[in-house]
């Protein structure tokens, strides 16, 4: 997104119904930084980060190890309008003018209900084909505890990983890469930043680069004379030093790696349709190098825009509609896309980095909020629900009497997703000084303890190993001993037994 000025603190003579001016000055000279940042670290994440512990490489676990989609909706994200209350009453006192009606209103904008309490509004009803096939799973009532109400803080814990530490710059989609095997042997491009800098969250990932656009990714000027200056350019860093060295070799190699992927006459399976738009484009080649199976195993997406302190607008034209309607198509073309037939191995998960107030302003808009909504979409997804501890909308339930609290912590979230779906159990790495409690989002592979992808009686003897060694289990065998954590606590023991037998027994 290209900014042009900051908004005035008096609207004299500025249209302030502009998207360009629903957000605060923070975000807005946060848009200019991010969109100016260069590559950063990212010019040497192609090679082994130094600062890595010694740690157990994560395997190819029940063949089926995902590729991760990481989807962030800078600006913070209104969850409330995402994935809307209607149940409760608190909702709309709050919210007279910009809240969705309930599903059961004559009102033709009404919310699609989901369970009896949580609904889609109408432009996210694209989603609704994956959440009754199981496959998207709502997180609310979910975010980060610090309270942080700055995007720039709040984006930075989130995408490193751990709260209020400054020394740490790399982020826990690039340390899940370095703890991690590469899915495919001399892989070129493990992790892929779609835009002009690298994503905080993909920060130290090995074979990791940043691309705005996988269709045109080459060195710019005369096409006549671009073989003579990779010469020139393969000629200069060869006599280099590292990382440099191998950065610029492994560059060059993914120039020729993308441009044999044939991006713009790609065709979406299971009639999918991508939205004409910046991020539909972005995630039709994701979908496309994800079908190619070069061994890309994480992409970084951003949706920016959602900083709505005035003229929200959640209906058809407005600032929210305008960002919502992308959003909806573009992952309902993904999912028809990735999951047609027998599907691909890969989770999607979307977060913004705090939500909104829960009463709107003056402005027809809302300010910085707490909790928020995560939207999570696999095959291997538990799927169909809004997986929540609701707080309530009550005063003295709110985060500081004014917002949604945070019942659960993202990293929950992305911890179950790292181990369970990513098949990375370093967690102790990938969110440093923090223990993640699996909520039960992901479904996978529990039970199938010799990667056959069923579960019976063949799996009981390697089920009594893990149980009884999960470290040695983790040594000799090519699944992982968690496939065992019947119960969903993180751990393989005796707890998971009865479990594991009911899976067994079909019951």
């Amino acid at each position: 997104m290209v900014l042009t000025g900051v908004c005035p603190a008096e609207p004299k003579g500025v249209d302030m119904s502009s998207r360009d001016c629903t957000g605060c000055n923070e975000y807005l000279e946060l848009s200019r930084r991010q969109f100016l940042k260069a590559s950063g670290i990212g010019a040497v994440a192609l090679s082994a980060p130094a600062w890595l512990p010694r740690v157990a490489y994560a395997g190819d676990a029940c063949t089926d190890r995902d590729i991760v989609v990481a989807i962030f909706l800078r600006g913070a994200a209104d969850g409330l309008t995402l994935c809307v209350p209607h149940a409760d009453p608190l909702y709309y006192s709050a919210r007279p003018t910009l809240s969705v009606p309930p599903p059961d209103s004559l009102d033709p904008n009404r919310c699609t209900d989901l369970n009896g309490y949580f609904g889609l509004p109408p432009v996210m009803t694209p989603l609704l084909p994956a959440y009754q096939a199981g496959h998207l799973c709502i997180v609310h009532a979910v975010g980060s505890p610090s309270g942080s109400r700055s995007h720039f803080d709040a984006m930075r814990f989130m995408e490193v990983g751990k709260i209020g530490d400054p020394n740490l710059i790399t982020g826990w989609l690039g340390r899940h890469l370095a703890t991690s095997a590469p899915l495919s042997v001399n892989p070129v491009l493990r992790g892929i930043g779609i835009g002009y800098g690298l994503q905080q969250a993909l920060e130290g990932g090995p074979f990791t680069l940043p691309i705005p656009d996988m269709d045109n990714f080459d060195l710019v000027g005369d096409p006549v004379t671009r073989a003579a200056r990779r010469l020139a350019l393969s000629d200069m860093y060869n006599a280099g030093t590292e990382p440099l060295k191998t950065s610029a070799q492994n560059t060059q190699l993914t120039i020729d790696f993308l441009n044999a992927i044939d991006f713009n006459g790609y065709i979406p399976a299971g009639g999918a349709v991508y939205p004409n738009h910046t991020f539909g484009y972005a995630l039709r080649s994701t979908a496309a190098l994800i079908k190619a199976e070069v061994g890309v195993e994480a992409v970084a997406i951003d949706l920016p825009g959602w900083d709505t302190h005035a003229f929200q607008g959640i209906w058809q034209g407005g600032a929210m509609w305008e960002l919502m309607n992308p959003l909806a198509l573009g992952l309902a073309a993904f999912h028809a896309d990735i999951f047609a037939g027998n599907g691909r191995n890969v989770t999607v998960v979307v977060m913004s980095e705090f939500g909104r107030r829960l009463l709107e302003n003056g402005s027809d808009g809302t300010d910085h909020g707490h909790g928020n909504c995560m939207f999570v979409i696999g095959n291997h997804i538990n799927g169909g629900q809004v997986l929540t501890q609701w707080p309530g909308l009550d005063q003295g339930q709110l985060f500081q009497g004014r917002d949604l609290e945070v019942t659960y912590d993202w990293r929950d979230i992305l911890g179950e997703i790292v181990q369970h779906r990513l098949q990375n159990p370093n967690l102790a790495t990938i969110f440093p000084g923090f223990t993640p409690t699996f909520r039960g989002v992901t479904t996978a592979c529990r039970g199938d303890m010799n990667c056959d992808k069923v579960v019976n009686t063949d799996d009981v003897a390697p089920f009594v190993g893990a149980v009884m060694d999960p470290e040695a289990f983790d040594g000799k065998s090519g699944c992982g001993a968690i496939n065992g954590d019947m119960n969903n606590d993180g751990a393989v023991d005796g707890r998971d037994i009865q479990p594991f037998v009911k899976r067994v027994l079909g019951s």
